[in-house]
């Protein structure tokens, strides 16, 4: 997951890049990840198959994330900044790419598009354009626990083994790996938080129609589909279902049916994406 060459950032934000090896696709992806992690959740499957199947991929860390500066005032980091982040990252790339956005980096996307056009976008197990306040209340009756280990994520960014893994995989997976990402994992701005909750909710549409893929595991915990399948509709885009997985699209065991539908997309759409 360290051997990337890492591209140059105004601010000095993680950009991972895996270049392909025979260039097969006119433009470049570039994959922002959700809360609690970094751009390492790409590196572990993502970026590498990605490059291997012809496309020019990076992927960054927000600000106070992996290994961006602005650790230390992490709680005050908005859902704005963050635009900004995915802003600075596409300045750097040089031309604009398709946008590949998990969980609250699809998030942040939705909020990108409102102001600027990208040639494409990809939005896996997004936070709905309507937020996470009606996610949380239905996950505070069904599991309160997990929502309890979740809030304790923000601060603390640990929970245990058995709330990350029934909060991001509905798939097996080895108790070194899942040991590997709990490790992995960090604390998340509280004021990133509450702007997906209640203060920042998603108000305007895409500056202009953009082709969009929108896909949710099937058995997502923290956001079932049926907001996953509302928030599509508000953005006003097709919505797909990857059956028997988790959150945890991009690091779940069956990761490379989420990659190859991914890219089967991107060929599907390539004259409109160029």
């Amino acid at each position: 997951m360290d051997s990337y060459p890492r591209p140059e950032t105004a601010s000095g934000l993680e950009l991972m890049y895996a270049p392909p090896a025979q260039p097969s696709f006119p433009v470049p992806l570039l994959f922002v990840h959700g809360a609690y992690v970094g751009a390492w959740c790409w590196a572990e499957y993502f970026l590498p198959h990605f490059a291997a199947a012809g496309f020019e991929a990076y992927a960054v860390s927000l600000r106070g994330h992996g290994q961006s500066p602005g650790r230390a005032a992490l709680s005050w980091h908005s859902i704005q900044d963050y635009v900004a982040d995915l802003a600075e990252a596409v300045e750097a790339i040089g031309r604009p790419p398709v946008v590949i956005g998990h969980s609250m980096g699809a998030f942040v996307l939705q909020k990108y598009l409102a102001q600027q056009p990208l040639p494409g976008a990809v939005m896996l197990a997004a936070v709905p354009p309507q937020g996470l306040s009606a996610p949380s209340f239905e996950l505070a009756l069904r599991e309160p626990s997990l929502l309890a280990d979740m809030n304790s994520m923000v601060q603390l960014g640990r929970a245990s083994a058995e709330a990350l893994q029934r909060a991001m995989f509905a798939q097996p997976i080895d108790a070194e790996r899942l040991a590997r990402y709990q490790r992995l994992c960090q604390p998340e701005s509280q004021r990133a938080i509450w702007d997906m909750t209640l203060f920042n909710p998603f108000q305007r549409g895409p500056a202009r129609p953009v082709p969009t893929l929108y896909l949710a595991g099937e058995l997502d915990r923290l956001i079932p589909l049926h907001y996953q399948r509302a928030g599509a509709a508000a953005l006003g885009v097709g919505f797909e279902s990857a059956p028997g997985l988790g959150h945890g699209l991009m690091l779940e065991s069956s990761w490379a049916r989420v990659a190859d539908r991914v890219v089967a997309w991107l060929r599907e759409n390539e004259a409109l994406l160029s």
